[in-house]
């Protein structure tokens, strides 16, 4: 027994119908057309999945290309330059993923005080128009697209642009604006930006980043899996349109990699929008990251040599954990994937395919079984699982960490991570937990000591939907026997404030990623005075802002200002032991 009923997940007496969403959105789509760019123009195609399929029979590698800047201007120079540098070079760039700020998820309409971060803002269908004008490259528009408030007046500007491939449903199920809490009326607007692109007269690609969504918070790497399963009855056959999908932020262990790539190839036909190089183990040091680069595009372009999927490869610039790569970095970046791809023939008989398939096919009867038992999980509870917008709202409030607990593929056992022994585990969270289990070990016995018996709780939270640093804080801070107050991702200032002075707890604990850190830091500290809560805040994660009113588009570093204003700056996780070892031996006085 799950205990979940409607009214425990879907409690208003009314809602919207998905049905006539669903019309709605079709009805736009005969406004909103996919309009011609260079790209389509270029190669002959109708869309990109048309231009996918053809290198896809041709056996070709394909490459995406991201790139962040604040300025129009400059992103417009770059979707030129990179190309045609790549260009010259005697390689290709085949796809432009272009990172928009998240402020872009507000309607245009009530975006004007709002906060945002360190990404490019489109402020008109021209601007949009004037980036996919720039050269013979996909343009796709990813991040804060479908899946937010503005869905609908976002999308419409992407196809006329002329892309046909845009997303990211996977930042649906994980991302909440700040200051935004109209949940149905944001998934109203992704049905019916889901219909508009259903409804083309070409094939528009709906991309959906795994690692932005569910995925990445499940332990058990076969709920990944499921989740594209879960997607495409949305997207394909409630909806009636094409779902295709990212991964790669997240995969360290190579086995994994290629075995995930295994699976995505047996469960869907449709290409893939494109593999993410795995950020998660960049570092500060440019050398040991060019180290890291080859590791996961070594794995990438073997995959595509024994089937290809569709998948662009994505080579992260060495420069990435430091701040928003140049145009000479994401050049080199692209140079150094193809001679890479050059000397890759053969690598192929090195890897263990026989165990890849074989960890494939527990990652693809795992994944349909938690398909199966979430649908009809939902259903039991009374869901209209056959209503998109009822799916779709039921899957977001639930959340990762409860349909895996509940409906899990793996087998029951107390103790387990979410209570079930994963199918095959996620080695992220592996590795979080394994870096957490190290951080404790380190610390010196009284101190560990001390911490545990003052019983202390923390709350923890993150600005964004980046949840990693957040995982690992949790992890210490459990290993520590430190009570967290889990207040969720992309979590309200006032929310965390008011959920740290109703739990009573000893610490906040803030991870931040999205160019925010000194806004947020100072509307908690005011949530908290108005509430007269005043506990240490610890701040960890990417420690940069845009200042108001600078005239560069780049992020500075605000770690002086954050300690000015009283936070406990982390750079990395055990810079917060000091500090609680203080705290716990305050309270074990008191």
């Amino acid at each position: 027994m799950t205990g979940l009923d409607r009214s425990t997940i879907l409690p208003e007496p009314e809602l919207p119908s998905g049905s006539e969403l669903l019309a709605e959105g079709r009805s736009l789509a005969q406004v909103f057309t996919v309009g011609q760019c260079p790209f389509l123009t270029t190669h002959g195609v109708s869309s990109e999945s048309e231009y996918k399929r053809r290198r896809m029979a041709e056996k070709a590698l394909m490459f995406h290309a991201q790139f962040g800047f604040r300025s129009l201007e400059k992103s417009r120079r770059a979707y030129a330059e990179i190309s045609e540098r790549v260009a010259a070079a005697g390689y290709r760039v085949d796809r432009y993923g272009i990172c928009l700020d998240w402020s872009m998820g507000y309607p245009a309409a009530e975006r004007t005080g709002m906060p945002h971060g360190t990404g490019l803002i489109l402020d008109s269908p021209e601007a949009f128009e004037a980036l996919t004008h720039g050269a013979p490259v996909a343009p796709h528009f990813g991040d804060f697209v479908i899946g937010m408030p503005s869905a609908v007046e976002n999308t419409g500007a992407a196809l006329a642009a002329g892309s046909t491939a845009i997303g990211n449903l996977g930042q649906y199920f994980t991302f909440k604006l700040p200051r935004w809490d109209d949940d149905t009326g944001t998934t109203a607007e992704t049905v019916k930006a889901l219909a508009m692109c259903a409804g083309q007269s070409v094939e528009v690609l709906i991309h959906s980043n795994l690692d932005d969504g569910f995925a990445a918070m499940f332990t058990d790497l076969a709920c990944g899996i499921g989740m594209v399963l879960i997607e495409r009855v949305i997207v394909e056959e409630l909806v009636g349109g094409t779902v295709s999908h990212c991964y790669g932020h997240t995969f360290s262990d190579p086995l994994s990699r290629l075995a995930f790539q295994r699976a995505l190839a047996r469960v869907t036909d449709t290409p893939g929008s494109m593999v993410y190089g795995n950020t998660t183990i960049y570092v500060a040091d440019q050398v040991q990251n060019y180290a890291n680069l080859a590791s996961y595009l070594l794995v990438d372009v073997v995959a595509q040599g024994i089937e290809p999927t569709g998948h662009a490869l994505n080579p992260v610039p060495v420069t990435e954990a430091l701040r928003i790569p140049e145009v000479d970095e994401i050049v080199d970046a692209h140079l150094f994937a193809n001679r890479l791809a050059l000397r890759a023939g053969g690598f192929e008989t090195l890897f263990d395919q026989e165990r890849a398939e074989a960890i494939a096919d527990r990652l693809v009867e795992g994944g349909h079984r938690f398909k199966q038992r979430v649908l009809e999980g939902l259903a039991d509870a009374g869901i209209d699982t056959e209503d998109p917008f009822e799916l779709l709202l039921a899957l977001r409030r639930l959340g990762a960490r409860r349909l895996e607990a509940l409906w899990g593929p793996g087998e029951p056992q107390e103790g387990a991570p979410r209570g079930r022994v994963p199918v095959v585990k996620a080695t992220t969270v592996a590795a979080l937990e394994s870096q957490g289990k190290g951080v404790v070990a380190a610390l010196e016995v009284t101190h560990r000591e001390e911490i545990g018996r003052a019983r202390l709780t923390a709350c923890v939270t993150s600005t964004d939907v980046h949840e990693y640093g957040k995982i690992l804080v949790e992890a210490v801070l459990g290993h520590l026997g430190v009570e967290v107050v889990d207040a969720g991702v992309s979590a309200d200032p006032e929310e965390v404030a008011e959920r740290a002075c109703g739990a009573a707890a000893d610490l906040v604990a803030v991870s931040t990623y999205s160019g925010i850190a000194l806004r947020y830091l100072t509307e908690l500290k005011e949530a908290m005075k108005r509430i007269g809560c005043d506990i240490p805040i610890f701040v960890g994660g990417k420690l940069n802002e845009v200042p108001e009113g600078s005239p560069s588009s780049l992020p500075e570093d605000v770690t002086r200002q954050l300690e000015e204003l009283g936070a406990v700056v982390c750079l990395r996780v055990e810079d917060l032991l000091g500090r609680l070892v203080e705290i716990a031996k305050e309270a074990n006085r008191a």
